[in-house]
């Protein structure tokens, strides 16, 4: 399952170094894929576990994209 985020309370990264920074410091994303039962809810890292290979993190007003996957990026 791949999951797609956004930046939660708010907050928007401009460069896919600070979408690291942050996910890597366990701040907070919004789920926003919409046939997830866990569509809107939070997550983080530390959230993050082994049946999610990868993530897509929205960023620069969910106009660019970088994905996190498992073993590579987080």
């Amino acid at each position: 399952m791949r999951l797609q985020v956004k930046p939660a309370y708010g907050k928007d990264y401009k460069s896919k170094k600070a979408v690291m920074e942050a996910w890597n410091n366990n701040k907070d994303f919004i789920i926003l894929t919409v046939f997830s039962p866990h569509c809107g809810r939070y997550i983080n890292k530390q959230d993050a576990d082994d049946a999610i290979p990868s993530i897509e993190v929205r960023y620069q007003g969910l106009t660019k994209l970088v994905m996190l996957e498992r073993g590579k990026h987080y």
